[in-house]
């Protein structure tokens, strides 16, 4: 009897021990998870179901959403692949690291220049690393390969936190393409064509000159003449000539495995590489930095797909590029690891409205919003789907409206793998999981700076106790032709000079009313705009008071072509590989 009666004491506390332990959910935020990172290339807010779009398919991307957060603020910190990858990766303004241009030249341009993503600078990755997490690299870089040698491999991924790469450390173009039209710095390859032509014809006119007796010069003037013509033409078409052989490389860690590479496999290869980057994990917690090359151009796009969308290559690439998502989900499902996963969708920056070739539209669509890739202040440049998954932790078919940036996952996946934020340094990102979880009702930003470059474009002011989100406009781009949406005289907009428009009192739209920024406000219509633009003012002043001289990373010698600096698979300058196809 004593005995049963300590029995049935025991049950009360025991019950009343079980009601203290924390939800199912709580124990899942203690554990590491292991997360997935999936980032589109060029990819438009408007280009995905789950966004508005009803005529190209992604249903696994809509799955992702369905079961999991949506972001319909979602903002890239700057409007190109570059910079706002920097930011992503680090958590701070590009500005900051020195990885956005004072000049045109506004991102990475040769994996043999000396600029990039600075080795001072922690990015989550090193972070997760110290953490006890695998942590891999599948895909785009696009941050920089050397800095003094051809293989100190200083912006190199292994060198920011990644133990694996397999991908591209540049970008897809469409150089790497051979039935392309080339891609890279076009305008400025035909400006050194006709002057290398005219300096050829001025050499050949004296020459001839010279044999007819018409015009008196010495031989030795024409011998330095055509020296010149051919040192001229040498020192741009050895770079500028070989694009396809100096960018469009395939490296695993610090090997170059091809060059050039072969782009019909490209797309089986960085699946392939990422499903079985899960399989060698699946018993430690990892990190899986998915970087697609979908979907910039050329469209890297396999038979399978070719064809079967409504929109041309472009929406067939985009659902070759969700099915590849729905192959890396199920691999995460196989594996039982489906809710011990974060994943998450996101692209870099906007579509890029004026890339076409002829009539056919290479770019993306930016649903309702203005302007798209290389505008920084225009929403379509910087509003990029945004979507969460985590079962049992995530509520599911969730709809968060408030602003949020891509520098938020730095914070994000270094609080859930354990680890400590920098404290030398400014994190501009904030920690997402309250707001995901529904612990917190509005976004921790209240503003956020949208740079163009160096040079700040516009800036939005959340006024949390109005529900109001402000957005100011100091500089705009010169959309032409005249009525046009984008600059398509240029193929891209610039951040300066004569193609683009200063406004004092700046143009101000309330983002909550006018999304698509159609109508901008001014003190007659909007009785708060003084008291805005001033408010905004001083959040500019303070938000400069924080920002430190950095190296330029994209100035004009950094991102020029050294062949010292040039990866390459042989003995240089004969760089040419394909251990793929040997293996």
């Amino acid at each position: 009897l004593p005995f049963f009666c300590f029995r049935t004491s025991l049950v009360p506390l025991v019950i009343f021990g079980l009601l203290l332990q924390p939800p199912l959910t709580q124990l899942s935020i203690v554990t590491q998870p292991n997360i997935v990172l999936l980032m589109a290339d060029d990819l438009g807010i408007g280009d995905v179901g789950c966004y508005g779009n009803d005529t190209i398919r992604t249903p696994n991307i809509d799955r992702l959403a369905k079961e999991g957060v949506k972001l319909t603020q979602h903002i890239a910190a700057a409007p190109l692949c570059t910079p706002s990858r920097a930011a992503f990766l680090t958590g701070r303004y590009p500005l900051r690291s020195g990885m956005d241009a004072i000049n045109n030249y506004r991102v990475i341009f040769w994996n043999g220049g000396s600029g990039g993503l600075p080795p001072n600078e922690t990015t989550f990755a090193k972070i997760l690393q110290r953490q006890g997490y695998s942590t891999g690299l599948i895909g785009k870089w696009h941050q920089g390969v050397n800095c003094e040698s051809r293989n100190d491999h200083c912006h190199h991924p292994l060198n920011h936190g990644f133990d694996y790469f397999y991908g591209m450390p540049f970008t897809l173009i469409s150089d790497c393409q051979p039935t392309e039209t080339p891609e890279m710095d076009r305008a400025f390859r035909r400006k050194l064509w006709l002057s290398t032509q005219m300096i050829g014809l001025i050499t050949l006119t004296a020459a001839l000159g010279r044999l007819t007796g018409l015009i008196s010069v010495s031989w030795k003037t024409l011998t330095c003449l055509a020296g010149f013509s051919l040192l001229f033409f040498v020192s741009w078409f050895s770079s500028y000539g070989f694009v396809r052989y100096w960018n469009c490389i395939m490296m695993r860690n610090h090997e170059v495995t091809e060059q050039p590479m072969v782009t019909d496999r490209t797309t089986s290869l960085i699946l392939r590489e990422s499903i079985s980057f899960i399989e060698r994990n699946k018993h430690r917690p990892f990190l899986l930095f998915l970087s697609f090359l979908h979907s910039h151009t050329p469209l890297l796009t396999t038979e399978k797909f070719l064809g079967k969308s409504s929109h041309g290559l472009y929406g067939d690439n985009v659902e070759e590029m969700d099915w590849m998502v729905g192959q890396v989900l199920h691999a995460i499902d196989k594996e039982g690891l489906k809710n011990t996963t974060l994943v998450y969708f996101a692209s870099d920056h906007g579509g890029w409205l004026e890339r076409h070739e002829g009539k056919r539209q290479l770019g993306g669509w930016n649903g309702i919003y203005r302007g798209g890739k290389a505008m920084a202040g225009w929403e379509g440049g910087i509003r990029v789907p945004g979507i969460f998954r985590w079962p049992g932790v995530l509520p599911a078919g969730t709809v968060i409206n408030e602003p949020t940036s891509l520098m938020d996952i730095y914070p994000t996946v270094v609080h859930l793998a354990g680890g400590v934020l920098p404290q030398d340094r400014v994190i501009d990102g904030r920690d997402l999981m309250p707001l995901l979880r529904g612990t917190a009702e509005h976004s921790e930003h209240e503003f956020l700076f949208h740079y163009c470059g160096i040079h700040l474009h516009a800036v939005r002011w959340h006024q949390k106790d109005s529900g109001a989100i402000w957005k100011a406009h100091y500089v705009t781009p010169i959309f032409r032709p005249l009525g046009a949406g984008g600059c398509y005289d240029r193929g891209f907009c610039p951040c300066f000079g004569e193609g683009v428009t200063h406004h004092d009192p700046p143009l101000l739209f309330d983002l909550s009313r006018d999304p698509s920024e159609a109508k901008p406000l001014t003190a007659d219509t909007e009785p708060l705009f003084d008291t805005v633009v001033r408010k905004i003012g001083r959040a500019i002043e303070e938000h400069r008071r924080t920002l430190t001289p950095v190296p330029e990373q994209l100035s004009l010698y950094n991102i020029m072509w050294k062949p010292w600096l040039q990866p390459c698979c042989g003995t240089f300058p004969f760089c040419w590989c394909d251990k793929e196809g040997d293996n």
